[in-house]
C-alpha cells in the first residue's frame, strides 16, 4: 500500500481521541437515513417520481454509511446495539447487510486479494460492474452463508425473516409509496458494486494505494463524507463524520499521501 517509510509515518498520525463516540453521537447517526426515507415516501404518495428517486438514492447513501459505522462498531454502542442497526437497516434497505458486514471486514483484511469478493468491482470496467450488478449481492451473500459459520448464518436468517415481514407488509397495505421504496432497493442493491465500491477503488494498482479519497468540501458535503474512502481504510476505526478531520492530519504528517491518490471526483467528473 505504501513504502516502509511511509507506513512508519502513518504509526505516528494521532487517530484515537477521533475514535471515541458517546452513545448520544451515535443515536444521532442513526436518525440520518430517516428524513430522507421519509421524504421519498412522501413524494411517491404525490407521484412526483423523479425528486423521490433522489431521495431515496440519499437514503440509501446515509443507511450506507449507517450500516458501515456499525458494521466497524463506530456508534459508541454495545456489540448487541451494532447488531441490531444492521437488523433495521436489512429490513429498510432489503437483503442481509450482515453478510454485508461479513463480506466488508473481510475486504479490509484482504483488500485487493483475490478472495477479497467485495473489491473484486474495483478491478472491472465500469459498465461491467453495472452489467453484473444484480449478481453481486447474490454472490455477498452466498459467500458470507458458506464462510461466515452459524453465528452469521443466524443473523442472515433473522435479516431475512425481516425482509420478508416487511414484504408481507406491502403486500396487506397495497399502498404504492411503499412498493416503489421496495422497488427503489431492488435497483440500489444491484447498484451498490458500483457506487460503494467501484467508484471508490478503481484504478488504484498504479498509485501504490488501495482506495481514492476526496477533497472537495461539496463532494464531501452531498456524499456525507463517504468519498474519505482511503482515510477509512487506514484508519476503520474512526467514525465517517471525523475522517475529514483525520484527511487534514495525514495530510501534515504525510502530504505526498494525498498527492498520490487517486480523486474520487476529479474536476470534469469521476476520475
Amino acid at each position: 500500500m505504501t513504502g516502509f517509510a511511509d507506513r512508519r509515518l502513518l504509526r505516528t498520525v494521532p487517530w484515537r481521541d477521533l475514535a471515541t463516540m458517546t452513545q448520544a453521537e451515535g443515536l444521532i447517526e442513526c436518525l440520518h437515513p430517516l428524513p430522507w426515507f421519509a421524504a421519498s415516501l412522501l413524494l411517491a404518495a404525490f407521484g412526483w417520481w423523479l425528486p423521490a428517486i433522489i431521495a431515496s438514492f440519499m437514503f440509501f447513501l446515509t443507511a450506507l454509511r449507517l450500516n458501515h459505522e456499525a458494521i466497524h462498531h463506530n456508534l459508541g454502542l454495545e456489540a448487541h446495539g451494532h447488531r441490531r442497526v444492521l437488523h433495521v437497516l436489512s429490513a429498510l434497505m432489503l437483503g442481509s447487510n450482515n453478510a454485508v458486514a461479513y463480506n466488508h471486514l473481510h475486504h479490509h483484511r484482504h483488500v485487493g486479494q483475490p478472495d477479497d469478493l467485495e473489491g473484486k468491482c474495483g478491478n472491472m470496467a465500469w459498465w461491467r460492474v453495472i452489467l453484473c450488478g444484480p449478481a453481486f449481492p447474490i454472490e455477498m451473500h452466498v459467500a458470507a452463508w458458506r464462510r461466515g459459520g452459524w453465528p452469521i448464518r443466524r443473523r442472515m436468517i433473522a435479516d431475512g425473516a425481516l425482509n420478508a415481514a416487511v414484504i408481507a407488509g406491502a403486500v396487506a397495505a397495497d399502498w404504492t409509496p411503499l412498493w416503489y421504496h421496495l422497488a427503489a432497493m431492488l435497483a440500489a442493491q444491484c447498484l451498490t458494486g458500483f457506487f460503494a465500491v467501484w467508484i471508490t477503488h478503481h484504478d488504484c494498482a498504479d498509485s501504490g494505494l488501495i482506495a481514492r479519497t476526496q477533497r472537495n468540501p461539496i463532494a464531501n458535503a452531498l456524499t456525507y463524507n463517504m468519498f474519505f474512502h482511503l482515510e477509512h481504510h487506514l484508519f476503520p476505526g474512526v467514525p465517517v463524520k471525523r475522517l475529514g478531520v483525520l484527511a487534514a492530519r495525514l495530510d501534515a504528517v504525510l502530504p505526498r499521501l494525498a498527492a498520490n491518490a487517486r480523486r474520487v471526483v476529479a474536476t470534469g467528473g469521476i476520475a
